[in-house]
């Protein structure tokens, strides 16, 4: 299995003819409401997945350290809360490791060095978490 996508299983909460279709996603370390961005006829099922979250990271804000050093994934009200270990890149951008999978971020401020591999929680809100198929 690739490193970089996930195997979850996921069940649609919205009709497959909405634009952007809500899906629950059940993954190894927890579910979440979040958008589908695959096939609508193909968002119940088992996929191997790739995530995306459209919402800069500011830490103080929405990034916090973690409460606990283990990965994390659940809803909260309206909000996706994912918990890892910050990776910060060399091109000013980051991940985070949740298990054995990345989830690229965009960061609104710099986020201090210092802070690399540490473990945080994001809370972000659930229209601004996507899923796709990984494609190979």
């Amino acid at each position: 299995m690739d490193d970089e996508a996930m195997f979850v299983r996921t069940e649609s909460l919205t009709r497959p003819s909405q634009q952007h279709m809500t899906i629950r996603v059940h993954t190894p370390i927890g579910s979440a409401m979040v958008l589908w961005r695959g096939d609508p006829r193909e968002a119940d099922g088992q996929h191997l997945i790739e995530w995306t979250v459209d919402e800069d990271l500011h830490w103080g804000q929405n990034t916090h350290p973690a409460s606990c050093a283990e990965p994390e994934l659940r809803q909260q009200g309206d909000l996706v809360v994912m918990s890892g270990r910050l990776h910060l890149t060399d091109d000013g951008a980051a991940y985070l490791q949740m298990g054995n999978w990345p989830v690229l971020l965009d960061l609104a401020s710099p986020i201090p060095s210092s802070l690399d591999g540490s473990w945080v929680q994001i809370s972000v809100g659930s229209k601004n978490v996507a899923l796709r198929p990984y494609q190979t």
